[in-house]
């Protein structure tokens, strides 16, 4: 049995620290709006005025430091941007903030640069390309590359 096709992740919540830092790095530097606060212990943003794609929560975590490296959890969240100009805006936001750039790939169905939030959540800034571009086999079945993302041609599209 396969799942319906029209099902979607509509949002994901992480446990953070601190909501305002979260919030100057999800709202301030990314740009999400704040659709509700609830305090220090939690914060619901959206992009294009949504209920929420991400919750920001200290329910369980308030002054925590960031979860061990090599243990289970969330790999990372991935923001979908909905074109190459949006994600070069996207990336010279980040770096005008002072975030590092742990990575950027070129996926040939996607575009994405890798770097973390200040509680250290992983955190993927991409967009797709069109159905059209995507490698294909011989067979006609998508395949994926990891190739490096060009970042100071990315940062053209703004010029």
């Amino acid at each position: 049995m396969s799942i319906d096709p029209r099902v979607d992740i509509g949002h994901v919540h992480l446990k953070v620290s601190d909501i305002d830092r979260a919030l100057e790095f999800y709202s301030g530097v990314l740009g999400f709006e704040v659709m509700l606060r609830q305090g220090d212990e939690a914060a619901f943003i959206s992009a294009g005025g949504y209920h929420h794609h991400i919750g920001l929560n200290t329910w369980e975590s308030k002054g925590a430091g960031p979860p061990p490296r090599n243990t289970t959890g969330l790999y990372h969240t991935a923001i979908r941007y909905p074109d190459r100009k949006a994600l070069a805006d996207a990336l010279r936001r980040v770096l005008q903030a002072g975030i590092t750039v742990d990575g950027a790939s070129d996926h040939g169905v996607s575009e994405a640069i890798y770097l973390r939030d200040p509680d250290q959540n992983g955190v993927e800034l991409y967009r797709d390309r069109p159905n059209e571009e995507w490698p294909r086999k011989e067979d006609g079945s998508f395949t994926m590359i990891r190739a490096p993302l060009d970042l100071q041609a990315l940062l053209a599209e703004l010029d």
